[in-house]
């Protein structure tokens, strides 16, 4: 499970210098979400802690940086929500339990090595719910930006109580939240690489409000905790268990999508490679080792990531000092964060929900392509307003759709029969094409190249429709590396549909693999043993001379 070999570009100076710096840009972004979540700071410095450590134990990346993500933040907000309002007594308890849920499917996933296709989806699919979750942090934060107590029902009770939220805003911790956003937004640029504007924000708008504020005048965090985390007993109903399991695949898969989609970014930073499957089951140990400690689930981080490469970190020492580092603030200093206003945590929450937007893809997208701007849209709202799984799994099923479409237009084109050597679709050579004008249009040379899935099937059978005017059809798929059930029942039909016309069938194929495709469909049965050639050449041949024979 543990992999030395990534402390192979261990470098002590650049990894410390990483772990310090990813400790300092982590500190109020834990902050902040374990406050957003519901369940409290230290939920959120102790999931910082936890899967950061061992995330970079076991992980399969040298460089990623792994900690409590906006996304997983609005996921876990809405899980703990949902379970303490179905189960008061044991709802923060079935809440991260579902997280151990979480963390032991993403150790599923690694150990069964699906890696490779967590991330197989369209990139608008992963834009459109990506950006919805942007949408969605940035509403949970309107209430506690303006005073008040997050209302019930996440995003879309945020947005109904609206109007009483402003009309009761607490002009003093809006003007908190206000600063903090300012400095977020315009902290300059050549100082953010010494300095992350986060921390900025924290610690300066920490100091204004005492100065300017008494202390119980405005909502502040309280002191944190001293000390390890209690353990949290498992607790499952049966009641809730189908939820709960749906709730930990959906944070479990967002948990791999999100992990997955940084590592490649710290992959082409440092010119490595990361184990996708090692990879997912670190993450699964760290993200089941946090609910049992009552801690939020992680994932990878870019920000965390990008800045632990930048200043030299090239092993998991890194991410192994930086929760040693976290680790230290929270068992030795938790006071400190005793005077940090609840405005200047929902100021960076909402700074992080604002970044995760895809500005990027947001700004072009009409200009690439109007169905994938609709498609990345449409999982946008439905991120929103419905439901993530729904979002996802209607944005691949459509986005695939119009991909196998346009396949389907490209590979039809692929699918050709002429009788006629004039005819330039087909590539034969001067001799093959002088074979094909000897048999004087008895011959229906059949074509397919390339790999046949079953949106040609359709095709297939266009082409053979007037089999009943030609003596021998020549089937030829020696330009055909692979085909599926689907194809190789409709080429079946079509042998079948020249036999029962009195046609006889020759068959090219040249491929061992298409061959025991097809003698898998029992194709060959239907052609003998006599009329399979591997080289055209000769089977045009043989089509003359029996069509000279021919009555």
């Amino acid at each position: 499970m543990f992999d030395k070999g990534r402390f192979a570009q261990l470098t002590v100076k650049g990894d410390l210098f990483g772990g310090v710096t990813t400790a300092i840009i982590s500190l109020p972004l834990a902050l902040a979400f374990g406050v957003a979540s519901g369940a409290g700071a230290e939920a959120g410095l102790w999931g910082a802690i936890l899967v950061g450590l061992f995330a970079s134990l076991f992980g399969g990346s040298s460089t990623l940086i792994s900690e409590p993500t906006g996304p997983m933040t609005v996921i876990m907000t809405t899980v703990l929500t949902a379970m303490m309002a179905r189960y008061p007594e044991g709802g923060v308890a079935m809440a991260f339990t579902v997280v151990m849920m979480a963390g032991a499917f993403q150790v599923l996933i690694g150990s069964l090595r699906l890696g490779k296709y967590v991330t197989l989806m369209p990139y608008s699919v992963v834009s459109g719910f990506m950006s919805g979750i942007g949408v969605i942090l940035i509403l949970l934060q309107l209430a506690p930006l303006l005073g008040q107590a997050a209302p019930f029902g996440g995003a879309l009770g945020t947005l109904k109580a609206l109007p009483d939220l402003l009309a009761n805003a607490d002009f003093k911790e809006v003007f908190l939240g206000v600063l903090t956003l300012g400095i977020l937004f315009y902290f300059p640029a050549k100082y953010r690489r010494f300095i992350p504007a986060q921390l900025v924000a924290l610690v300066s708008i920490t100091l204004v409000s005492i100065l300017l504020f008494d202390t119980d005048s405005i909502r502040r965090i309280g002191e944190i905790p001293t000390g390890l985390p209690s353990l949290v007993i498992p607790h499952i109903t049966t009641e809730h268990f189908t939820a709960m399991v749906i709730d930990a695949l959906v944070l479990g898969t967002l948990g791999c999508i999100d992990t997955l989609l940084t590592a490649v970014i710290a992959d082409s930073l440092t010119r490595q490679e990361h184990n996708s499957d090692r990879e997912l089951r670190g993450q699964g140990i760290a993200n089941m080792i946090a609910g049992l400690f009552g801690a939020l689930p992680g994932a990878g981080a870019t920000m965390g990531t990008v800045v632990n490469v930048q200043v030299g970190a090239r092993s998991p020492l890194s991410g192994i000092l930086r929760a040693a580092m976290l680790a230290a603030v929270v068992l030795v200093a938790g006071a400190l964060t005793a005077p940090i206003p609840m405005a200047v945590l929902a100021g960076i929450a909402l700074y992080v929900g604002f970044n995760i937007l895809d500005w990027s893809f947001l700004h072009r997208a009409h200009k690439i392509s109007l169905q994938q701007t609709g498609i990345m849209y449409g999982v946008m709202a439905l991120t929103v307003f419905v439901d993530l799984i729904v979002a996802v799994g209607l944005g691949v099923f459509i986005a695939n759709l119009l991909v196998i479409e346009r396949l389907s237009r490209e590979q039809a084109k692929q699918v050709r029969a002429i009788s006629d050597a004039e005819d330039d679709e087909v590539p034969l050579d001067d001799e093959e094409r002088a074979l094909l004008d000897a048999s004087n249009g008895q011959v229906l040379f059949f074509y397919l190249s390339g790999p046949m899935i079953f949106s040609v099937s359709k095709a297939i059978a266009r082409q053979h429709a007037h089999i009943n005017e030609f003596r021998v059809m020549i089937l030829d798929l020696s330009d055909v590396p692979m085909l599926d059930m689907t194809v190789g029942l409709a080429l079946e039909n079509a042998i079948k549909d020249a036999r029962e016309a009195e046609c006889t069938v020759f068959l090219l194929c040249p491929h061992d693999e298409t061959r025991e495709q097809l003698q898998r469909l029992h194709i060959g049965d239907w052609v003998r043993d006599a009329h399979i050639f591997t080289t055209r050449k000769p089977a045009l041949e043989a089509a003359n001379r029996l069509v000279e024979v021919m009555p």
